[in-house]
């Protein structure tokens, strides 16, 4: 008995530290790493979300962005924080997605991290040159299939969102197309519009400007739904490509250990963010839907597509640091 209450005495004198710190947070501003240079499209919507995001906590989140490495810099920057909530992570498709499933990262992107909530998610579309001969995926397909070697694709590097979709899609129709890596979505898009690459997979805000205007033709939408912004554009699903749902998404994590009433109160002040619809009027200039989740529902998601992606890089055999 009496060893039984030691014992308790002890699992609490660790644990009252821990919950007097989960009752007081947070009680200074919250360091907010995004992994990316300041003025593109993810910095944008880390401060859309913090700045409401904070108001909801009552304190102040400061947005510190920590390119380099394709977000390796960043993560371990999160990765090796306290584990106390007041340095958090925006996560994405590529530190948690793609970048783990095609290089060795000195970062577990599961084990490092605490899952808090996924912010939102935009889908690609499948464009092509406006002047090539196809209306829909099918007629691509066969156009692909009468032309071996002749149709290219670019992407916006190797290993990127825009390179795995593409080689997806070619594993599950069989065609084949060369791939044109360019160092940025920019200049991949350019050159579809120029006719020196005929397809690609960009996400859907740095696609929608071209696809009004006539240059580029959109075929499809990753994604279980289709788009807002393209009613009429089907979704890979509809086209006949079962579960073809990859997402170039946007999420929030910690470091690996944060006590669970914090990742709570996180969670739900995050939520009830995403869900005000002046939120989802300011992202949609990203092309973003907001997609509110429990910490374990991103979990289950983040783990998802390492997986899915992992799957696919072996089986193409794109290992980028061999």
């Amino acid at each position: 008995m009496q060893r039984r209450h030691l014992l308790q005495a002890a699992a609490a004198a660790v644990a009252a530290p821990r919950l007097a710190l989960a009752q007081g947070y947070p009680n200074k501003s919250i360091r907010y790493i995004v992994p990316v240079s300041a003025g593109g499209g993810s910095d944008m919507i880390a401060r859309v979300v913090t700045e409401r995001w904070g108001k909801a906590l009552g304190q102040t989140f400061v947005v510190d962005n920590q390119s380099g490495g394709g977000g390796v810099v960043a993560c371990q920057a999160a990765a090796r924080a306290p584990a106390d909530g007041y340095t958090l992570l925006q996560g994405y498709v590529a530190t948690h997605g793609t970048t783990p499933a095609t290089r060795k990262v000195p970062y577990d992107a599961v084990k490092d991290f605490t899952p808090i909530g996924m912010i939102g998610a935009t889908p690609n579309v499948l464009a092509i040159n406006a002047t090539l001969p196809a209306r829909d995926i099918k007629e691509f397909i066969d156009y692909v299939r009468r032309n071996p070697g002749r149709v290219n694709y670019g992407s916006a590097g190797p290993g990127s969102l825009t390179h795995l979709t593409m080689e997806l899609f070619k594993q599950e129709t069989g065609g084949f197309m060369l791939h044109i890596p360019y160092r940025g979505i920019a200049p991949a898009i350019n050159d579809v519009l120029g006719g020196q690459t005929q397809a690609m997979f960009p996400g859907l805000a740095a696609a929608l400007p071209h696809l009004r205007s006539g240059r580029m033709r959109a075929l499809a939408v990753t994604g279980k739904e289709r788009s807002p912004q393209l009613k009429d554009v089907p979704t890979m699903e509809e086209a006949g490509f079962k579960g073809f749902d990859a997402m170039q998404w946007y999420g929030t994590v910690g470091p690996a250990g944060l006590p669970a009433d914090i990742v709570r109160r996180l969670n739900e002040t995050q939520v009830s963010v995403l869900k005000a619809p002046d939120l989802a009027e300011k992202l949609a200039g990203e092309a973003v839907e907001p997609w509110p989740m429990t910490p374990e529902q991103f979990g289950d998601y983040m783990r998802s597509d390492i997986a899915r992606w992992t799957a696919l890089a072996k089986a193409r055999k794109i290992q980028l640091d061999e």
